[in-house]
């Protein structure tokens, strides 16, 4: 096997394992193993069906954007496409790779590169606005995160959440971005510019796919919501799994927070700020010593486990140099 990926998937494994084993070392409290003797196994079944079914709804998300674009992919290459992005995503910075991941195997579908990048990109940003528009939600229902904020900034914040989206979409349809990124930018170096201007068009690019199609987006839409929601309610499962009561809503409420965080992290897919995230937002919800356990398997089970079948797919695929692969996107004219 190719040695860089080697020292990449030890270094991935050595990192996972240090962090578990840390959040568990300094949250553990010997009130945990109270808890721990009435963990139902079934709990585990139900954490990964509720997971399978995320991934399905994943896919299906995946297949109606590809024929927005008048493409189509088989069942098999939406599976590759789906799991190639949660292994590339761990083992770069800032979980880059899982974008390109899926570039490279829908353009091994045959899908243009141009119309791969734009459905990618709209994945994306579909799964960030879904978020974001749950955050007025997660703000008004649970009150024991933000009791210390006036309703009134409360409900100012809800609707600038609300609005952003909104305001993207319709500022795509002028040309003031494109003057601001000229002024934003003139002092930093070309190649900055460049990438800039090229995130631009490609969010553009996507706005006018998704104004193409309304109902086909809007159904994509939907399965994206239905897909990440099914993926956070594996944490509700090992909370039944260990007979502890909770709030659904507040729950789900504090993983979609949490879950939108990520998306801007800058560590491979989010490892390290998603077990300390959990920590914060879970601790006064769980019974003592347990938050550290709930965190490492969250992140085991949505996580790793498609990490591993994505590692698979993707060395099964690209070879033991999956990595240098990653340059494909750059023969982007070459189609």
């Amino acid at each position: 096997m190719h040695r860089k990926l080697i020292r990449r998937l030890l270094w991935m494994f050595v990192f996972v394992i240090a962090i578990s084993a840390a959040v568990i070392y300094f949250t553990f409290d010997i009130r945990a193993l109270e808890y721990l003797t009435m963990f139902e196994p079934w709990c585990i079944a139900a954490a990964f069906g509720i997971l399978g079914l995320g991934l399905v709804f994943d896919g299906l998300r995946l297949m109606t954007l590809a024929a927005v674009t008048d493409e189509k992919l088989t069942t098999r290459q939406v599976v590759n496409v789906v799991l190639s992005n949660y292994f590339l995503a761990l083992v770069t910075p800032g979980a880059s790779g899982g974008a390109v991941a899926q570039i490279m195997f829908m353009r091994k579908a045959g899908v243009p590169v141009a119309k791969a990048t734009v459905v990618v990109f709209v994945r994306t940003i579909m799964s960030i606005t879904f978020l974001i528009l749950l955050v007025p939600f997660v703000l008004h229902s649970d009150h024991a995160l933000v009791d210390w904020m006036p309703t009134s900034v409360i409900t100012i914040v809800s609707v600038l959440f609300v609005s952003l989206p909104i305001a993207a979409v319709l500022l795509m349809r002028t040309r003031y971005p494109e003057f601001w990124i000229i002024g934003l930018t003139n002092n930093f170096s070309r190649d900055f510019r460049r990438n800039c201007f090229i995130w631009y068009k490609e969010f553009k690019q996507a706005s006018f796919i998704m104004g193409k199609n309304p109902l086909k987006v809007m159904r994509a839409f939907i399965e994206s919501g239905l897909s990440l929601l099914c993926i956070y309610a594996t944490v509700p499962m090992f909370f039944l799994g260990m007979n502890i009561k909770f709030d659904w809503l507040q729950v789900m409420g504090r993983m979609v927070l949490l879950n939108l965080v990520l998306y801007f992290s800058p560590t491979p897919g989010g490892s390290g700020v998603a077990e300390a995230g959990f920590v914060v937002l879970f601790s006064e919800l769980l019974p003592g010593g347990l938050v550290g356990i709930m965190a490492v398997l969250w992140r085991f089970t949505a996580e790793y486990l498609p990490f591993l079948l994505g590692a698979v797919v993707s060395i099964r695929a690209f070879g033991s140099n999956v990595l240098s692969m990653k340059n494909l996107r750059k023969g982007e004219d070459q189609q």
